[in-house]
């Protein structure tokens, strides 16, 4: 019998205000059972201190995996990586500019 995979999705948080919105979809995959991905910029970590009570450490441990935003090589970097997609949320106005021309410099 063949194994089957969980459902992988990508969770980008950028250094925007909302912090909460990746959190809750982060919780949301949890509750669903879909393997999330995170990728937090550093912008992210100082936001999340701003808007939260929550430490860094305890965001991370909401995913299933996490990335350095530096891990270009990372397994979620391939486009033959499977996932449903990514959500980046929030997303500043700069990430989505990146997103948008395919220019980045990080993960």
């Amino acid at each position: 019998m063949p194994k089957t995979e969980r459902s992988r999705l990508v969770v980008g948080v950028s250094g925007a205000s909302g912090v909460v919105y990746g959190l809750r979809v982060l919780d949301a995959c949890r509750e669903l059972g879909v393997e999330s991905h995170l990728v937090l910029s550093r912008a992210a970590a100082l936001t999340i201190a701003q808007e939260t009570e929550l430490t860094l450490a305890q965001v991370q441990a909401k995913a299933d995996v996490v990335y350095k935003p530096a891990d270009v090589g990372a397994a979620i970097a391939s486009g033959s990586y499977r996932t449903l997609g990514m959500i980046v949320a929030p997303c500043s106005v700069r990430t989505m500019s990146e997103i948008a021309s395919g220019v980045t410099a990080s993960l």
